[in-house]
């Protein structure tokens, strides 16, 4: 019904004089003398011009049925129509029906020359009207945009979805674009999607980063990850540990405005510390906490969990930098402690050994106290209502202490020692982040067996339940994947500039946000979407 009405009111008059384009137009009637008269033709001539004359309908046109916008990713539902669409025009508005709505609206006027308005109740051709549908239910990042009778109305049950229909209409009318008459409906199948960006190892400007959150934005992403603290770096300004930050890094002012912008495009930053391996950074500062085998050489970037000072240091992290980052998430790592690594950990470590009995029993190992690190880690940043997340390889198998089961997976990889698939994580009833890193990791300089990601490969092999190689899970734990997130990591950090990142990572960020969005096939080729995405710039 909804769709009939659509067409109905597709009807749209104008005069001659603006008749622009392609249309048909109805004829008028021409001259003709009165009946049985007989007059010269100058008479004749001067006779019509006083006679009354029969009016021209006015001229109308008539509109093809409208096409699907063509956006990245692509809209999931489209009801067609005939009509002219929209474009925007100098002087035309931009109102809201909600007040709560006035920051997508100034972003959006702005990005498209037209008038902020604010709240305004009136109607006025070519108006772009942003408005919060009511009532409760529905995800809170679809929305509805309809184009009818020369304006625009998005509406969505928050201002997410809002702010998702405003990306819509400005990839539609990019570049001079219009448009198409018609209704939107659309709604991301992953409630995260996301990219992680490791700082850590390589420096990246606060207006890099901030360039990236307004690409993000425009393509829907909603996470950015930031990988801020491993072994060659601590890039961020701590006040309770100076002396383990590194001379490049980031300002607290700087992290703030980074988060305030993303806020702003509806994207959450996911921080992380990683322990209690990929410390070389803090250990560089604390000699005295670094971990040591029984022959006293140190293992690399391992701090020693045996000794309360270790967990002193990382909580004082923690809970200085969650006022920084007020988002929902936190990103513990948990992956590649090298104690794990060895043949028989409670020989080469003999103090962890002792402490994993004082904690658990006579039968307490290694495994058992790395593993009640990570739950004591999640229960700091879970007092400032986190929910933590961590690698897949630091869920450890054959622990007789397990992960706390609100500790989301971040799931990586299927070459660590021990390697589970990822349907034990998810047959156990864990949550799952992809971060496949056959198909979503872009690590510098190609160390290993990495080569750099394909926005190709990506669009025609990965989905987000493809987790693990190139097998999708089953069917029956889609719900439990989340999303997925798509990873830089500067193994080699000189190998590539930013600038060069920024290239690089372009397509895959397409393709990825694509099938986050929708994972179904595709509806165009490849070669049609790298084209669309040279298109919109």
């Amino acid at each position: 019904m909804q769709h009939r009405q659509a067409l109905a009111g597709g009807a749209f008059a104008v005069t001659v004089g603006l008749g622009v384009g392609i249309g048909l137009w109805a004829s008028g009637g021409g001259d003709q003398s009165p009946a049985g008269s007989a007059q010269s033709p100058s008479n004749s001539r001067s006779a019509a011009a006083a006679a009354p004359r029969t009016p021209s309908p006015t001229p109308t046109r008539t509109y093809p049925m409208s096409q699907p916008p063509r956006t990245i990713p692509a809209v999931r539902g489209f009801s067609a129509a005939r009509g002219p669409g929209w474009r925007p025009a100098h002087g035309e508005r931009v109102v809201v029906s909600d007040g709560s709505l006035a920051d997508e609206g100034r972003l959006i006027a702005g990005e498209l020359g037209l008038t902020y308005a604010g709240q305004k109740g009136d109607v006025r051709p070519g108006d772009l009207r942003l408005t919060l549908s009511g009532g409760k239910g529905g995800n809170p990042e679809s929305y509805t945009m309809t184009v009818r009778g020369g304006r625009v109305t998005v509406s969505g049950p928050a201002d997410a979805g809002v702010f998702y229909g405003t990306r819509t209409l400005k990839q539609e009318v990019h570049g001079g674009g219009t448009a198409p008459e018609g209704v939107v409906n659309d709604t991301p199948a992953k409630p995260r999607r996301g990219f992680m960006l490791d700082i850590a190892r390589k420096p990246f400007t606060a207006g890099w980063i901030e360039d990236r959150i307004r690409e993000l934005g425009d393509l829907k992403f909603n996470e950015l990850g930031l990988h801020f603290s491993d072994d060659q770096g601590f890039r961020i300004q701590s006040d309770t540990h100076p002396e383990i930050v590194s001379p490049d890094h980031l300002t607290k002012a700087q992290v703030k405005q980074i988060v305030d912008l993303a806020a702003s495009r509806h994207i959450t930053v996911v921080p992380e510390i990683d322990s209690p391996g990929h410390l070389g950074a803090v250990l560089a500062a604390h000699p005295d906490l670094q971990l040591r085998n029984a022959q006293g050489v140190a293992t690399r970037g391992a701090i020693d969990i045996s000794k309360p000072q270790a967990a002193s240091i990382v909580d004082d992290l923690l809970n200085e930098y969650a006022g920084l980052f007020p988002g929902s998430y936190w990103h513990l790592g948990g992956d590649e402690y090298q104690a794990l690594t060895v043949r028989n950990p409670e020989v080469s470590y003999p103090q962890l050994a002792a402490a994993a009995r004082r904690a658990y029993g006579s039968g307490g190992t290694v495994s058992d106290l790395t593993t009640g690190w990570l739950n004591d880690r999640a229960a700091t940043v879970r007092g400032h209502d986190r929910t933590p997340r961590a690698w897949n390889d630091g869920f450890l198998r054959g622990t007789s202490v397990q992960p706390a089961k609100d500790i989301e997976v971040a799931y990586w990889t299927g070459k660590e020692l021990g390697a589970r698939p990822p349907v034990e994580y998810l047959g156990a009833g864990r949550k799952v982040i992809n971060y496949n890193d056959e198909f979503l990791y872009y690590v510098l300089g190609q160390p290993q067996t990495f080569v750099y990601p394909t926005g190709q490969r990506i669009y025609e092999q990965w989905t987000p339940r493809v987790l693990r190689g190139t097998q999708a899970v089953p069917a029956r734990y889609d719900a439990r994947i989340l999303g997925g997130s798509f990873a830089v990591w500067c193994d080699r950090a000189n190998s590539q500039t930013q600038d060069q990142v920024a290239a690089g990572i372009r397509m895959p960020l397409r393709a990825t946000i694509q099938k986050l969005w929708d994972p179904g096939t595709p509806t165009m080729s490849w070669t049609q979407f790298k084209a669309l995405a040279g298109r919109l710039g």
